[in-house]
């Protein structure tokens, strides 16, 4: 496994690329409301990527149709935007990747339309302070391995457990690259596995299930529900090591 260590000039360039995602995610934060429809939403994020000189790195790779995985309800990661209009007490995951000059961004949101309900409040919550708890936690020399089981602990402390088959990734002149970093413990030895180097650059994104792990695509060949048929959650960023520790580079 070939991770790739970042120069400082890589990292600056992956941080531009990701500072688009970042906006444009709160760009959506911002207009989801009752009535929105995804497709108009999925437009307004890919008017401003296209607008700040970067391109919609999802529209296209491997066959996605669209700038923005839009993920609603019991969609968890994947979905596709649809003419379906936001409605009061639906939940939301947006996903965004973008290419600047030859470097990826890649980052994701859950949020609410309007009042939901604690349980969804809950559960979006986990997804993002499950991240936040993962940033904090990295540091050099630790192993993927150990920040994969610091996330499934976190999840399941929370009464949630992390989608399976699914998991966040390197990333750089291309949308994923090595490592694969699952949200749980791949195996019985977190002391197993290559080590987290300064110069590191790849997503962690917690994706959330309330009672079932295991994964089912739907029948358009994208969107990713679990087994138990229940509402999910998400949220990503894009990280990179500096100095020993973990630095966001997909904020606005």
């Amino acid at each position: 496994m070939a991770i790739a260590l970042r120069k400082p000039d890589e990292i600056e360039k992956l941080r531009a690329a990701n500072k688009i995602v970042g906006g444009a995610l709160e760009l959506l934060a911002q207009n989801t409301k009752v009535g929105a429809s995804l497709k108009e939403l999925d437009a307004m994020a890919e008017d401003y990527i296209r607008s700040h000189g970067a391109k919609p790195s999802f529209k296209g790779l491997y066959g996605f149709p669209n700038a923005v995985c839009c993920s609603l309800n019991e969609v968890i990661i994947h979905g596709i935007p649809s003419d379906y209009k936001l409605q009061e007490g639906d939940i939301i995951g947006y996903d965004i990747g973008t290419e600047l000059d030859g470097y990826f961004g890649d980052a994701a949101i859950s949020v609410g339309v309007g009042a939901i309900s604690k349980e969804d409040e809950a559960l979006i919550a986990c997804a993002k302070d499950s991240l936040y708890h993962a940033i904090s936690e990295i540091k050099e020399g630790m192993r993927f391995k150990e920040l994969s089981l610091a996330i499934e602990e976190f999840i399941r402390g929370r009464g949630f457990v992390p989608l399976h088959s699914f998991c966040g990734h390197g990333i750089g002149k291309k949308p994923h690259e090595e490592p694969e970093i699952p949200n749980y413990l791949d195996g019985k030895n977190p002391k197993a596995g290559p080590k987290i180097k300064n110069g590191m650059v790849f997503c962690i994104e917690p994706m959330i299930c309330q009672k079932d792990s295991k994964p089912i695509i739907l029948e358009n060949k994208w969107d990713v529900v679990s087994a138990d048929g229940l509402r999910g959650s998400h949220y990503e960023h894009t990280v990179a090591v500096i100095n020993g520790k973990a630095e966001i580079l997909s904020l606005a």
